[in-house]
């Protein structure tokens, strides 16, 4: 493992992380950590952008760090750490904030569908946590970020930032160039109960995603009222274009096991999904309830998850300090 290698990336606390949470990151951080040195992040800094009441961030923060656990994630492997807990994220985010460019952030579309229609509204924070993004990424050097489809516009800005940085300040190459790891067969987890609609916490039916709490009879019941309809299971791909809930269930089937879409379908040609649903049930209590009885089991024991998170911050402040040392010599701070 070569000491440049360094992956970073982080989960918002939001609470409550459902099976999108898991399949679109988390079960690919776990696959990582055998690969490369990584660094894990609750990125409670991000969460504020919009309003957080303060006792469930500390709750979430602390969830958060659990799932990261319980999925697999070692934690004396990574480190693992809130980002309010090192400064050197604020710090150097006010330094790239005067780097980047009021255009770049302009281009940004995720801030336009966050904010909604009354923009005015919408918090600074929410404006140019982009540069934040950047900020993490960076203070770390990190080389290799995890991405879905919605985050590689911010990465290609923490990309264009370092780049700036480096020519403004005559460093050729003091930052490098993030590069985004994609994994291959992992869709975009939708909605149980209206396929064209992520999968969200925010949904009001609980029966529209699998927590990760959630028990075995919870899955079953969940995965048996999921929304299909009655044609059966095709021979092929382009036969489920307009068929959006069964598309779902059929790439979370093969996003657990690890294989690519076309063979789940090969597989389950002709078949109902009277018949494919309790499959996919099997395989989703195997995989998720043992994650949940031990997101539950550390939660149990705040101390432990709390110390987790203080030697992660240690290791994480060091490395960042390290790097700030020189970014504040290279832009002219005595």
């Amino acid at each position: 493992m070569s000491e440049e290698n360094l992956v970073f990336s982080g989960v918002q606390p939001t609470g409550n992380l459902h099976l999108g949470n898991y399949l679109g990151a988390i079960k690919n951080f776990v696959s990582l950590q055998s690969k490369m040195k990584c660094i894990f992040c609750v990125v409670d800094l991000h969460a504020i952008t919009t309003f957080q009441d303060p006792n469930k961030l500390k709750k979430n923060t602390l969830e958060t760090t659990a799932v990261f656990l319980a999925a697999g994630i070692n934690e004396n492997k990574n480190i693992i750490f809130n980002q309010s807990s090192v400064g050197g994220h604020s710090e150097l985010a006010w330094i790239l904030n005067c780097v980047s460019r009021v255009g770049w952030l302009n281009r940004m579309t995720q801030f336009k569908d966050k904010a909604g229609k009354d923009k005015e509204k919408a918090s600074v924070g929410l404006y140019i946590y982009p540069n934040l993004m950047a900020a993490d990424i960076l203070l770390y050097k990190a080389t290799h970020v995890p991405v879905g489809s919605d985050q590689k516009q911010h990465l290609e800005l923490a990309r264009d930032i370092a780049q700036k940085f480096n020519n403004d300040f005559k460093v050729k190459e003091f930052f490098p160039l993030p590069e985004p790891l994609i994994s291959k067969n992992i869709s975009r987890v939708m909605s149980l109960r209206d396929g064209t609609k992520k999968m969200s916490k925010s949904e009001d039916s609980d029966f529209s995603r699998i927590n990760l709490k959630d028990n075995s009879d919870d899955i079953v019941k969940k995965i048996k009222k999921a929304k299909t309809d009655s044609e059966p299971i095709p021979d092929n791909l382009d036969d489920l274009a307009k068929r959006p809930e069964a598309l779902n269930l059929l790439n979370i089937y093969s996003d657990i096991k690890g294989e690519n879409i076309e063979k789940t379908i090969k597989d389950m040609a002709g078949k109902d999904f009277s018949y494919f649903k309790p499959k996919l049930s099997e395989i989703l209590v195997e995989t998720i309830s043992p994650i949940g009885n031990r997101i539950k089991d550390l939660l149990k024991d705040e101390t432990f998850l709390k110390d987790v998170i203080k030697k992660g911050q240690e290791k994480a402040s060091l490395k960042a300090e390290e790097n700030l040392k020189k970014i504040r010599e290279i832009v002219g701070f005595v």
